[in-house]
């Protein structure tokens, strides 16, 4: 699957409990096609204390988000669409399918 979301692209979930929210990846895990997205898809861990009289902790973390449930937002039309790419030479760019300019 290629993967042409990268860090730092704001993206819109399609698919779960989340859907339709915009966020900035913050994280991409490329071999398991997943992204982590700022403020979405919030889970808690709960810690045991590490002593007796001790209280433990409840943590909150964005858990990653698989590839298929996000879509990229153009940051020079802000409407969500696939990314294509170009050939520049020897270079790649990636290019928004929705108003076709270059995204880099």
């Amino acid at each position: 699957m290629a993967q042409y979301i990268k860090l730092h692209d704001k993206v819109k979930v399609r698919i779960g409990k989340d859907r339709g929210k915009e966020g900035k990846v913050i994280q991409v895990l490329p071999d398991d096609h997943m992204v982590v997205v700022e403020g979405l898809n919030k889970m808690f861990k709960n810690i045991r204390a590490p002593r007796k009289g001790e209280k433990g902790q409840r943590i909150e973390f964005s858990a990653p988000l698989h590839l298929s449930k996000v879509i990229f937002v153009c940051p020079k039309c802000s409407k969500a669409s696939r990314v294509g790419i170009t050939r520049d030479g020897n270079k790649k760019k990636r290019v928004c399918k929705a108003c076709q300019q270059q995204v880099d």
